[in-house]
């Protein structure tokens, strides 16, 4: 009697051969050149190089703000570069966190309300304040941005990119317009993001320091995966050297 086979939960996300090439009149540049990538569900992963590598073409794509040219890019075995805008749309609001460079908050509103904005369409979302609790806000939830330090306002915008419970927590250079005491507070908050919640966390940078707190670092140079390095011994946020 053949046993039944064992049920494997797909990875998060599964990359294969993708490619993404733009093109200006007869001009081509080649932003990805055949990535194969796969991340673990609850795993954190640093993605190093210098700007101009292909880092945040990758997170465009697999955020569902951009499609690859060419190649495979599965979300839970799910395809996802041959959707149509709608449900590119539905993956991003029902599945997916952003955190960016600049935090874009709105300045008329307070951190709570910020977050708010995002609570008030997802499916299953915290609320405000337990999110904002989580990246340690709790007693500047009624501050407006202006009244926050720029390590404030970005622990804002994790908390807003979370509060509606993703699977997928997507940072590009989060840390990017920060000094370094600033930067370990916001790395902090990503990591106790990550392992409280469980959301597969990609976090994109060019400061090698930080490759360190990560399960896995992808390296990042014209396009290609270059290497891949397993942190068997993981460091805190406050240990990393800027």
């Amino acid at each position: 009697m053949t046993p039944d086979p064992v049920h494997v939960t797909p990875p998060v996300f599964s990359i294969a051969g993708m490619t993404k090439i733009y093109r200006t009149g007869e001009i081509e540049v080649r932003a990805l050149n055949g990535v194969d990538l796969v991340l673990q569900a609850g795993e954190m992963a640093v993605l190093l190089g210098p700007s101009g590598s292909g880092k945040s073409t990758l997170l465009n794509i697999v955020g569902g703000l951009d499609r690859p040219t060419s190649g495979s890019v599965k979300f839970r075995g799910r395809e996802l570069s041959g959707a149509s805008d709608r449900e590119l749309t539905a993956y991003r609001r029902d599945h997916v966190g952003f955190v960016f460079q600049f935090y874009n908050l709105i300045p008329s509103l307070t951190a709570r309300e910020n977050v708010a904005l995002i609570t008030e369409v997802a499916r299953h979302p915290m609320k405000p304040a337990d999110a904002l609790a989580l990246v340690g806000l709790e007693s500047r939830m009624n501050h407006f941005p202006a009244q926050l330090s720029g390590g404030e306002q970005q622990r804002v915008a994790i908390a807003r990119a979370i509060a509606k419970n993703p699977e997928v927590l997507l940072c590009d250079e989060p840390t990017g317009a920060l000094d370094s005491a600033t930067g370990i507070i916001v790395l902090d908050a990503l990591a106790r993001v990550n392992e409280e919640t469980g959301a597969t966390t990609a976090i994109i940078t060019h400061n090698a320091g930080i490759r360190k707190i990560a399960h896995r670092v992808f390296s990042f140079h014209d396009g290609r995966i270059v290497s891949q390095e397993v942190n068997e011994n993981r460091i805190k946020p406050s240990e990393v050297t800027w």
